[in-house]
């Protein structure tokens, strides 16, 4: 690696955590107007936290919404590991299960290689499994896909020593508080709750501030089915529209934080 892009990227940062993937990682469902994007998510959560132990860790994200796995890969490993990353955070795939036909097996293969070239490089990594959606009418005809993609992602976390989030058992985010309004991204408070899991995998001993939990409203089944209706309007419909003609909500956006800083 250059000296230039050394002296760039990590002059000053004894440590480094660059999180990579899709909306999960970007921070949908957890606004900040006064952040890149207008977004703040579980991985600036836990950067915050690891920057109060350790002011020389350097954080970037380079995840965008919309993002399949083959882009992240192509995209964000080679950007990762210019800036000589100590730990990493990937979580790809839930943008291709949800397509109408994919080969599983034969994206992990690539994912794995991806994570060989990032252990490869020194770095520690951090990997997801998928969320259970069993309890969603709309995304639950997946789980199925889901539980064979989280077992290809356990074996690969065991294969390279990576840690793994284990989210397909964290039972807490069956609870709709835990989500936007929109029923595809974890709210603020999904978001605090994701990244004291990460906090707790990484073995951290500080915790990111939990938002107080909002009443559920009580709601009748005409109240419920009218609910539902404005989500399929609002939400679902564009989403689907967006699959179909071959569209992404990460059209047209950045990276986050491209290059390391402290926040």
């Amino acid at each position: 690696m250059s000296g230039d892009v050394t002296g760039r990227f990590t002059a000053g940062f004894t440590s480094r955590f660059v999180a990579l993937g899709d909306s999960f990682t970007e921070g949908l469902g957890d606004p900040d107007p006064s952040r890149p994007n207008g977004v703040r998510g579980w991985a600036d959560r836990v950067a915050e936290q690891l920057q109060a132990a350790d002011p020389g860790l350097g954080y970037a994200n380079l995840a965008i919404r919309g993002r399949k796995i083959r882009r992240i890969l192509s995209e964000q490993i080679d950007a990762a590991l210019a800036l000589e990353p100590t730990l990493v955070s990937l979580y790809a795939g839930a943008n291709d299960i949800f397509r109408p036909k994919v080969d599983i097996d034969g994206l992990l293969i690539e994912y794995d290689a991806a994570v060989a070239r990032l252990v490869g490089a020194g770095a520690r990594v951090l990997l997801f499994t998928g969320f259970d959606a069993g309890s969603s009418k709309v995304f639950g005809t997946m789980r199925g896909r889901i539980a064979i993609y989280n077992e290809q992602v356990r074996w690969i976390a065991d294969r390279h020593g990576a840690w793994i989030v284990d989210y397909w058992r964290y039972h807490e985010f069956q609870d709709w508080r835990m989500w936007d309004v929109d029923r595809m991204h974890m709210s603020s408070l999904g978001h605090a709750t994701m990244a004291n899991r990460v906090l707790g995998v990484l073995e951290h001993e500080g915790l990111a501030e939990v938002p107080e939990a909002p009443d559920l409203p009580a709601l009748t089944r005409a109240q419920q089915l009218r609910a539902d209706a404005v989500w399929v309007r609002e939400h679902a419909g564009p989403w689907v529209m967006r699959r179909l003609t071959g569209r992404s909500s990460g059209n047209g956006v950045s990276p986050r934080y491209p290059e390391l800083i402290r926040l």
